[in-house]
């Protein structure tokens, strides 16, 4: 892994950020709902990710990729759109909000490293037989080498028990 520059969330000018990766799975919701009210608590903001992964296109089905891209960066502003809304509505604030496109965790260890007042990441685990989730799993193997601490939200946990540790 790089070695990440400094981070500033606490310096004059800065404001923390706890950033959540926005996905499809059930468990996103807790940790929307942990990293906004962690959030409000400690006066930070949070910072929403959806990643569009991207596949090998075919040249001679650009046409069709153009508009599966198109596509996909509208289901990512609905699913931003959805999670910004709940992250107001849970403590009023107003999530920033970033669509990138590659791998996921390429590109959240890329935007950690673009932005010095992301603090936190805030991820959640699912719950079934599967096992807490490919990317927190991707993600828990490399938390030695992480460049900001990691929150593992448990996918269980009700909103009362959210509230309670928030």
């Amino acid at each position: 892994m790089t070695t990440i520059r400094r981070r500033r969330s606490y310096e004059a000018g800065h404001k923390p950020k706890w950033l959540v990766v926005i996905d499809d799975t059930p468990e996103c919701d807790r940790a929307v709902y942990f990293a906004a009210r962690r959030a409000a608590r400690v006066g930070a903001n949070v910072i929403m990710l959806r990643v569009i992964e991207t596949h090998d296109r075919n040249q001679q089905w650009l046409g069709v990729a153009d508009i599966m891209k198109a596509e996909a960066h509208e289901a990512a502003d609905a699913a931003l759109d959805k999670y910004a809304t709940r992250a107001n509505g849970i403590a009023g604030i107003t999530p920033e909000r970033v669509v990138r496109e590659g791998g996921t965790s390429e590109q959240i260890l890329k935007l950690i490293e673009d932005d010095d007042d992301i603090a936190i990441l805030v991820l959640a685990a699912g719950t079934g037989k599967e096992g807490p989730g490919p990317l927190v799993a991707n993600v828990a193997n490399a938390a030695g080498d992480y460049p900001i601490p990691l929150a593992i939200v448990p996918g269980h946990l009700s909103d009362e028990e959210l509230d309670a540790m928030t």
